[in-house]
């Protein structure tokens, strides 16, 4: 299950997000729960200031969970946004693409450990994105 929680101006359908999660979190055999919150620039820099030590703007952020939640996904609609314009994927690509990205950081894929994850989570997350693809 998919919880969506819009704390910004900017209109995004919570059914984009439960579509691929669902697929996702069932072909990684996951029952568990996440949840998304989608923030402004000024709350995910105190996210990333606070839980990892960087002062600045991120796009996305994940954070474990506990019992029956997988974890939470924090996404920074303004630098999806800004991320998009600058390589021209287009709103709602660079949006998915991160929360793919969140939710594989939550079923313990990485990219900072060695350059074998990284092509693991790169490859998963490119699977994902074109399952993705074929839903819209």
């Amino acid at each position: 299950m998919v919880n969506v929680f819009n704390l910004t101006d900017i209109a995004v359908k919570k059914t984009f997000f439960k579509k691929i999660g669902k697929i996702i979190l069932e072909e990684e055999n996951q029952d568990k729960e996440v949840s998304i919150v989608l923030v402004n620039s000024d709350i995910i820099r105190k996210l990333n200031r606070k839980y990892r030590k960087k002062n600045k703007i991120t796009d996305v952020l994940s954070f474990d969970g506990g019992g029956d939640e997988l974890g939470e996904i924090v996404i920074c609609l303004t630098e999806v946004k800004k991320n998009s314009k600058k390589t021209d994927s287009g709103f709602k690509t660079e949006l998915v693409t991160v929360f793919i990205h969140g939710l594989l950081h939550l079923l313990n894929y990485t990219h900072e450990e060695s350059e074998k994850k990284f092509n693991q989570m790169e490859l998963k997350q490119n699977y994902y994105l074109k399952k993705w693809q074929h839903l819209v």
